[in-house]
């Protein structure tokens, strides 16, 4: 076989998390992306079916344990599952092999090394590599995408969140704060339970956490100023929910009293008429059902009565926190840095109900 006829070659590292999880299930039905090696701490020399059930007989992947360099040796594109404050200091250690490099944690996401100390709780290890890192959300960064070597895929929260609000912050009319409440599946806390999100605490229960102090809020204010919000805050209050996957973000803004609600649909139906994995559903606001296992999104807004110069509009959005949310854009983004359709390995459209 001829080098132009031979798959991509691509290594995970971290491979034995949720997001891990769903790296391998998509990568093994990828049509041109040959997944050849797993790395993890965990489960070594174990299939990769050991922490990951549904691939039983997929695969004869094992897990193993290998330095950065190892696991990148030869390969074409490394995707990241590594938790915060591991990938910066995997990644310095990965540069010199020459791969693309496609990171799901947070650690190269915020532009400016103090908030990620503020919000990460740790100084940043190699804060001169930030500028490298493009941000992996398609329907804002698509063609430095195309030509990034590394990118920084969002979080889940994040992802959910900007796509609400983004044709607006596009159009100019984000001007002010934003007040987002958002619920999310235990999922999104890894695979290890703790107090929080073991099943009988969580199971029947809502509550928030991190009130107004989430490390997305930072990553999600630099995205919508990028976009072309004016004078954004963002007051964040994140929801754990009795779910085991998905978000719903619930965000409230006020745009100019002179539009309407079919000018302001008409917008959000135009900003992602060309976005594969964004629907802007046209009988219903969206849901988790409705995207739960799959690469979508889902988007809608609701537009109240006027407050004089202003008026409050709801907009809404659902995702898969472990795919659009996590893997599956960064599968997304991966696509995009090897110069193939973005939609490769992504276009089934999960189960109902």
């Amino acid at each position: 076989m001829s080098r132009a006829m031979k798959p991509i070659q691509a290594a995970i590292i971290g491979g034995s998390g949720y997001g891990g999880g769903e790296l391998i299930r998509r990568l093994l039905g990828h049509p041109q992306v040959e997944l050849c090696r797993v790395s993890s701490l965990d489960f070594v020399g174990e299939p990769v079916s050991a922490a990951h059930p549904n691939l039983e007989g997929c695969t004869e992947l094992r897990f193993e344990k290998l330095e950065p360099e190892d696991a990148a040796r030869g390969m074409d594109v490394v995707l990241l599952g590594l938790p915060h404050k591991v990938s910066a200091e995997v990644v310095p250690r990965l540069l010199p092999q020459g791969v693309k490099i496609i990171d799901m944690s947070g650690d190269f996401r915020l532009r400016d090394p103090a908030a990620y100390e503020r919000y990460y709780g740790k100084r940043h290890p190699c804060p001169e590599l930030l500028p490298r890192f493009v941000y992996g959300l398609p329907e804002l960064n698509r063609d430095r995408l195309r030509a990034a070597e590394c990118v920084a895929s969002p979080g889940c929260f994040a992802t959910t969140i900007e796509l609400s609000v983004l044709p607006l912050a596009k159009a100019g009319l984000l001007d002010g704060p934003i007040d987002t409440v958002a619920m999310t599946g235990s999922s999104g806390s890894g695979v290890v339970a703790s107090a929080g999100t073991h099943h009988p605490t969580r199971s029947g229960n809502i509550k928030t956490y991190k009130t107004l102090d989430h490390q997305h809020t930072p990553e999600i204010l630099q995205t919508l100023e990028a976009a072309g919000a004016i004078h954004s805050e963002l007051r964040f209050v994140p929801v754990s929910a009795p779910l085991a996957r998905g978000i719903f973000a619930t965000s409230f803004v006020r745009v100019p009293a002179r539009l309407g609600a079919d000018e302001l649909t008409a917008l959000y139906r135009e900003s992602y008429a060309s976005e594969p994995f964004v629907r802007v559903p046209e009988r219903r606001l969206p849901e988790v059902i409705a995207v739960a296992g799959s690469n979508y999104a889902e988007v809608g807004i609701v537009l109240g009565p006027s407050e004089g110069e202003r008026r409050l509009l709801t907009c809404f959005a659902a995702t898969d926190n472990l795919i659009k949310g996590g893997a599956g854009q960064a599968i997304q983004n991966m696509n995009l840095v090897l110069g193939l359709d973005e939609r490769l390995g992504l276009e089934d459209p999960g189960s109902y109900p």
